[in-house]
């Protein structure tokens, strides 16, 4: 190999490793949010371009030596804090424990009529829980019966015996089977398609996550969560509501349900309340979905994202 060959192929190496540099400082400001250390696996699992482990290695080594980033253990992180390693072992250690009731709820809420498919999303499905955790799902109904099927599950929330864990049933995030893409295309909701944990359904969610490839732009390097073995039978009690449903009755209560929601919260937001966690209530309505209104927390991440991400590539 001849000088200009081996400084060419040098030069190219480094400008890919300054690339990577830059890849792996988004992955960490992105979780340095939730406080949030990774292992050498899941950064280069959510790095938004390909790359080979010598790369990747020599560029998280140079971080490192730079003191742009900070081993924590088998972690790494923005901050020099170890406490941020325990924080994680035992958040990882609740959510195990949490997805093992997100299962059996995931099961009941599939139960209801015109469910079609149920995941876990949030911070336990990212395999992390604090003490105030909850448990928040992804639901899918069928077409034009989403309303029903949110106010029976929401009416059977408020039960009495379900007082004391409401946290383990935060039903927030509903779309029907006519509206599959997610409207906001971003780095936020890329990562919560991905860290989805399907739990429940009848082949909705297979559909879903084939209806949102998108979001292979943001994370090349991932897999969408695969869509085990579903559950095909449902109980009588789903299949006898479903028919008594499927008439004009049921598309007048579809309509009823829609139209007294969206007052409702509408009301709650003009007065701007503040949900248990002293964030503002809102929801994104339409006929085929319910779902957090993005202005109150989603566009308020991405902007503190995207001034964490500043901050971390200028410093």
């Amino acid at each position: 190999m001849d000088t200009l060959t081996r400084n060419t192929e040098v030069s190219t190496s480094i400008r890919q490793r300054s690339g990577m540099d830059k890849s792996i400082l988004k992955v960490l400001a992105y979780f340095d949010i939730f406080r949030y250390p990774l292992t050498p696996g899941e950064i280069r699992s959510f790095l938004d371009q390909t790359c080979g482990e010598i790369d990747f290695t020599v560029a998280l080594q140079d971080l490192i030596k730079a003191r742009k980033i900070f081993r924590l253990n088998e972690f790494y992180s923005l901050q020099n804090d170890l406490s941020l390693y325990e924080r994680r072992i035992k958040g990882n250690e609740r959510a195990g424990s949490l997805l093992k009731i997100a299962e059996r709820i995931a099961s009941t809420i599939y139960s209801f009529p015109y469910v079609r498919a149920v995941g876990v999303s949030g911070s336990v499905s990212k395999n992390f829980a604090d003490e105030h955790a909850d448990i928040d799902y992804f639901i899918i109904t069928k077409s034009n019966r989403l309303w029903i099927a949110r106010t029976l599950l929401h009416i059977f929330k408020k039960n009495p015996f379900l007082k004391n864990r409401n946290r383990h049933y935060c039903m927030n995030y509903f779309v029907d089977e006519a509206h599959l893409v997610i409207e906001e295309k971003n780095i936020y909701t890329a990562t919560e398609l991905f860290t989805l944990i399907p739990m429940a359904g009848n082949g909705s969610m297979k559909k879903f996550f084939d209806a949102n490839g998108w979001s292979f732009v943001y994370f090349p390097n991932l897999s969408l969560p695969e869509v085990k073995k579903e559950k095909e039978r449902s109980p009588w009690h789903k299949k006898f509501l479903e028919s008594f449903f499927n008439t004009r009755f049921g598309n007048w209560l579809e309509n009823y349900f829609f139209r007294l929601t969206t007052k409702r919260w509408k009301k709650k937001e003009d007065e701007k309340r503040l949900n248990t966690k002293g964030e503002r209530m809102g929801l994104k309505m339409g006929k085929h979905v319910s779902k957090p209104n993005p202005i109150f927390f989603h566009d308020r991440f991405i902007d503190v994202y995207e001034t964490r991400l500043n901050e971390v590539i200028n410093d």
